[in-house]
Order: C-alpha cells, then sequence, then structure tokens
C-alpha cells in the first residue's frame, strides 16, 4: 500500500513539473522569438516569422535603426526619467495612504477609502481629453512632470498596500514606537516601509513595467522628438510605404524589452519572499 502511494505521489510530482516546464518554455517562446529575430533581416522573417536560432544581420539592423528617428540612448533616458520618477512617486505615496488607513482611526477613513475605490472604476481614457487640455493650458506639455505626478494618485495599489498591512502590521509595533518618541514619518520610513518590502517590490515591478510600457499619454503629450519615449520610438518604426525593416523593429522591440528583464531580476527575490510570507501561519 505504502510503494503504490509512493509511486503515486511521485507520479504527480513528475506531472506538476512537466506542466511548469512546458508553460515556463511557453511564457518564454515569445521574447526567444523576438530576440531572434532581431538577429534576422526582413527578407529571413517575411519568409518564415518563426525563427528559432540568431542569425548574422544583428550589425546591419543596428545601423538600419540608428539611420531612423529611433535613437535608443535618448529613448532609453526619457523612458528611465519617468518611470523611475512615477515608479518613486506610486510607491512611496500609496504606501504612506495605505498606513494611514490602517494606522489611525478617524473619522472619514470609511468613506475615504470607499471614494478610493470609486476612483479606480474610472477608466484612465475617460479623463485623458480633460487632462491633455489642463496640461495645456498651464505649459507642461513636451515635459516629463504630467507622466509623473499623476502616479501619486494610485487607487489599485493603496488597496493592495492596505490589504497587506491589515495582514502584516501590528499596532504595537507603532504604539512603542510613540512611546520612545518616534515621529510619524520616521516611524514609517523606518520601521513601516522595512516591513513592507515584499509588497512594495512587486508593485514596484507592476508600476515600472506599466509606466515603461506607457505609449497612450506619452504620444499626445510628448511632440518634441528629444523626449521621445521607447514605446514612442519604437511605433515610429514603420518605415515607408513600400517596405517595413522587420529586422530593425524587432530590434527596437528588444532594446526596449531587455531593461524591463533587468528591473525583474533585481526585484523577484523580494516577490519570493512576499509570497513565502504571505504562506506562513502562525
Amino acid at each position: 500500500m505504502s510503494k503504490s502511494l509512493k509511486a503515486s505521489r511521485t507520479l504527480s510530482k513528475t506531472v506538476i513539473y512537466a506542466v511548469c516546464i512546458f508553460l515556463s518554455l511557453l511564457s518564454v517562446f515569445p521574447f526567444w522569438v523576438m530576440f531572434m529575430n532581431a538577429t534576422r533581416g526582413t527578407f529571413e522573417i517575411q519568409q518564415n516569422s518563426v525563427g528559432l536560432f540568431p542569425s548574422k544581420y544583428l550589425l546591419s539592423n543596428l545601423k538600419i535603426l540608428s539611420n531612423k528617428s529611433f535613437n535608443a540612448t535618448t529613448g532609453f533616458f526619457n523612458s528611465m526619467i519617468i518611470s523611475s520618477g512615477a515608479t518613486l512617486c506610486a510607491v512611496y505615496f500609496s504606501s504612506l495612504t495605505a498606513y494611514a488607513l490602517v494606522a489611525y482611526s478617524w473619522k472619514m477613513r470609511q468613506p475615504f477609502f470607499t471614494f478610493i475605490m470609486a476612483v479606480l472604476m474610472i477608466p484612465a481614457q475617460v479623463s485623458s481629453i480633460g487632462f491633455y487640455k489642463f496640461m495645456y493650458q498651464i505649459n507642461l506639455t513636451n515635459n516629463f512632470l504630467p507622466l509623473i505626478l499623476p502616479a501619486i494618485a494610485s487607487p489599485a495599489m493603496v488597496f493592495f498596500m492596505r490589504q497587506y498591512l491589515m495582514g502584516n502590521l501590528s499596532l504595537d509595533i507603532i504604539n512603542s514606537a510613540r512611546i520612545d518618541g518616534a515621529g510619524e514619518l520616521y516611524t514609517f520610513n523606518t520601521i513601516i516601509l522595512p516591513i513592507m518590502k515584499p509588497a512594495v517590490a512587486t508593485q514596484a515591478i507592476f508600476t515600472f513595467v506599466l509606466s515603461w510600457n506607457n505609449l497612450f499619454l506619452p504620444l499626445i503629450l510628448l511632440t518634441d522628438s528629444d523626449k521621445y519615449t521607447m514605446p514612442i520610438m519604437v511605433s515610429l518604426l514603420r518605415g515607408d510605404i513600400y517596405k517595413t525593416e522587420y529586422g530593425s523593429v524587432y530590434l527596437g522591440l528588444t532594446l526596449t524589452v531587455l531593461p524591463l528583464f533587468v528591473i525583474y531580476f533585481m526585484l523577484s527575490k523580494y516577490i519570493i519572499a512576499g509570497v513565502s510570507l504571505g504562506a506562513i501561519k502562525e
């Protein structure tokens, strides 16, 4: 009986591992094809759009890319400023708002949280026209600030941070810090933020990727080519009406995606720590 049970468990583990490996390969496959197509020529891609092995046209694709409106250095620098600024603003102020909703007891706390959830239901596209008109009236078009400062108001992140704090924050820690004479901001910055590190890292990845890939708002706010982000530059890689250099397009996409991989691998261990922390029961 024990041998059959052991064999059944071994078979179950084998099936689980096989499914996980298959799903992992399925997730990596599109990125691998993109990387390989960045080294292939336009004719090769048109003949066979799925290439599993590198080719010899990487340098020629890079040369074609440099002759177009794509400036990888400028686009990377602009996207990094916007994405980093938006991520820092969103993570810090959302954590601070969630802390106020959990640690303090005040009369309008529940209506305030309800209002935040109501704002979450409004699509960003609905307010985009009014937002652009407002930015135009105060002369903030062709400026990075309209793409950074609105990240301070992030209802979804406030909800996530609040739920995390409700399950992991003990109010006795805050009371002890107050008895010791610590200020509220000092308590938040030195005690609460380290507790929220897994949640902060998780939301930082999502916010950075969302801001980095954002095309709609930068496209309507930024008209100066020196302020173009990477997604805008990639969207302009269309070639003329007769021919599109697909190899250079894939190379531009590859250069756009690479920073996201770096950010993910830098912060992924905190996501794993957060999942492990959530799995531990007292």
